[in-house]
């Protein structure tokens, strides 16, 4: 499989130096026949042949040409315009999904229509009457409020076919519009589906500060529960998938997502992969027409949370583990967190012959041959790669395991020896060999920064020293990042790839922003700590899924901890888009109620942003939809939101 710029090189599609147009502009020479081509006599034969061959290099050329361009095309619409298209995608894809994306329906066969409501004779009356009054053309550039302020018949001809209650809806809006609460109202862009009920729905779109209705559309995927997959790799319970996956299809929830544990995959022996379980989850996946987002997940799962299930890292790895610890985080009492691989072995053949991200790397090419059929019909949408604790690119800093408790600012994790190693080494190059150590000062996983010396105010954390090992710190992270998504973006080549960022809210508001530290994250009030980070997503052109809390916390909480989530996700979000990364969400809590799931809402679709950003997707996640506490009519609420469906309070 070639990518576009292998594509493109071999065609040297340089607009300096594209020459390509050039066989296309000459004509060709015209064949002679009769007697001139009797004269020819033999030559005629050779010339012909030549000419021939010629001919089916041109063709290949013009072919290969074409492809390249589609393909630009098709990563394009993916990449800006969050098109599901599949991975072999033709034109009929493309045509289709934008299409649909215009508002139509387009089935199995090709055939597209526009979904219109039953239209009863007092509905088509309407709809005539106003296509009596007002051209295509200008219903295509007309909003909702001009239609009733410059055309006053249109509601007199409406009002000899609707409801006493309607009329005074209809002079309502018409008097409202005249105040300016319709300026953001979308465009009527179909006269066939213009019925007297869509008027009305368009009319009082805007009225409610929770109107959702006609915003942009952001796909919302289900997050399944971590304990389906066995360690032997079998699926637990079909018919409870099932079960579960009707109830998702009941909702419009657009797909699901899955984790691919690497315990469970390579979990016994290296390079031996077990997929059997996944390929029957897979199959019953397709069998519902969901979309299907795959997590490659390489850390160990129940450490932190309240699930049932735990998933360890694979046991060979452990028992390498026992024979050298190093392999694993280490805070500065010595302590080692299992829960996932230090990043000092990124580059360290201490894996059976093999370094860290090259073990990442087999497991993610295994994968890829593995379902080559599924990525070919599109089945599977994209792959977010696990790059640290939880599956967040961040330190393990605040394990549970550990004894940490929130609002704790969590500690370092950079004593195993391969991470000093790699700090001496930065000390050295600095000048400063005595700056080869950890601060001494940083307190411990439940110090409150004003507790410490190297994070209370004016603390070290803001000195020559302390800058040093924090941008250390942080441009490990990085590293590790870039080294992964170098070997992803080759194994899942012209597939969207994902990258799930924390979202670390405790101490915000302190000047050192010290919970953000200790994750690896450089980000004090003096500094932007998250642009080195998103530079490296932007490079390797994956999607941003950020974490996402919904609600404010209390006042007393707040005065407490410094917590600020709102002003967190702001700069993290505001930091990517200006990057130009794509970005998504994802809950962080259970058991939503209504406000939250509009915080939610406002957070992946904001209504005041000039430049209409939005998610490209969002993942909800709860154990199971079939458990008793999970109130199904708010989350139809929030998926309705989502889509852009739901109107008011309703």
């Amino acid at each position: 499989m070639k990518s576009i710029n292998e594509d493109a090189s071999v065609l040297n599609l340089d607009p300096q130096s594209d020459h390509s147009s050039d066989y296309l502009a000459q004509p060709q020479p015209r064949r002679p026949r009769g007697f001139a081509a009797a004269a020819m006599g033999t030559n005629s034969t050779g010339k012909g042949k030549k000419e021939r061959e010629k001919e089916k290099e041109r063709t290949k050329l013009r072919e290969r040409h074409r492809r390249a361009i589609t393909s630009r095309m098709l990563a394009g619409l993916r990449q800006y315009g969050n098109f599901p298209l599949p991975a072999r995608a033709d034109m009929n894809d493309v045509l289709a999904a934008l299409a649909r994306e215009a508002g139509w329906i387009v089935d199995a066969d090709g055939t597209t229509y526009r979904q219109c409501p039953p239209a009863s004779n007092m509905g088509s009356f309407a709809a005539r009457s106003v296509e009596s009054q007002l051209s295509g053309g200008s219903l295509r550039t007309c909003s909702v409020q001009e239609t009733l302020e410059n055309q006053p018949p249109v509601v007199l001809r409406i009002d000899e076919c609707l409801s006493p209650a309607s009329i005074d809806s209809v002079v309502i809006a018409e008097r409202d519009s005249k105040n300016g609460k319709y300026a953001s109202v979308s465009p009527i862009n179909s006269v066939d589906c213009l019925e007297a009920d869509q008027l009305m729905q368009d009319i009082h779109s805007g009225v409610h500060e929770s109107d959702f209705n006609c915003t942009p559309y952001v796909p919302v995927y289900i997050k399944l529960p971590a304990g389906i997959i066995n360690k032997f790799c079998q699926l637990i319970d079909p018919e409870g998938i099932r079960q579960e996956l009707i109830h998702i299809k009941s909702l419009n929830i657009d797909g699901v997502v899955v984790d691919c544990w690497w315990g469970i995959v390579e979990g016994w022996s290296p390079q031996k992969y077990v997929w059997s379980g996944y390929r029957e989850l897979f199959n019953i996946i397709r069998e519902f027409k969901l979309n299907l987002q795959v997590v490659m997940a390489f850390h160990e799962c129940g450490g932190n949370d309240s699930s049932d299930a735990l998933i360890s890292l694979p046991q060979w790895v452990l028992d390498i583990g026992k024979e050298n610890q190093d392999i694993f985080f280490t805070d500065r009492e010595g302590r080692r967190n299992t829960e996932c691989l230090s990043w000092g072995i990124d580059k360290e053949r201490v894996l059976k012959g093999r370094t860290g991200i090259e073990v990442y790397f087999d497991m993610m090419r295994s994968f890829r041959t593995e379902f080559d059929d599924l990525f070919a019909e599109g089945l599977i949408y994209a792959v977010e790669i696990g790059l640290g604790a939880s599956g967040e690119l961040k330190y393990p800093s605040f394990s549970e395991r550990m004894g940490w408790r929130y609002p704790g600012i969590g500690e370092f994790q950079c004593y195993d020896k391969y991470l000093q190693h790699s700090l001496r080494r930065a000390a050295k190059l600095r000048g400063h060999s005595f700056w080869a150590r950890g601060p001494d000062n940083a307190g411990h996983y439940n110090s409150m920064p004003h507790e410490t010396g190297f994070f209370c105010e004016r603390g070290d954390y803001d000195n020559y020293y302390g800058r040093f090992f924090l941008h250390w710190y942080s441009q490990t992270l990085t590293d590790h990042a870039d080294n992964v998504l170098s070997l992803a973006s080759l194994a899942f080549e012209e597939t969207k790839i994902i990258v799930k960022v924390p979202a670390v809210y405790w101490w915000y508001k302190s000047p050192s922003h010290a919970a953000e530290l200790t994750a690896g994250y450089h980000n004090p009030t003096n500094q932007d700590g998250y642009s080195p980070v998103f530079e490296v997503l932007r490079k390797h052109a994956v999607t941003m899924k950020f974490v996402c809390l919904g609600f404010n916390l209390s006042s007393q909480e707040a005065n407490e901890s410094l917590v600020d989530p709102e002003g967190l996700s702001w700069q993290a979000l505001n930091s990517a888009w200006e990057r130009g990364l794509i970005t998504a969400g994802e809950n962080a809590l259970f058991g939503y109620d209504r406000e939250r799931y509009k915080r939610l809402v406002e957070m992946a679709k904001p209504r005041n942003d000039p430049d209409h950003r939005h998610f490209s997707f969002f993942v909800y996640q709860q154990p199971s939809l079939l458990q008793g506490n999970v109130c199904l009519s708010e989350l139809d609420f929030f998926i309705k939101c989502m889509h852009g469906e739901m109107t008011g309070d309703l």
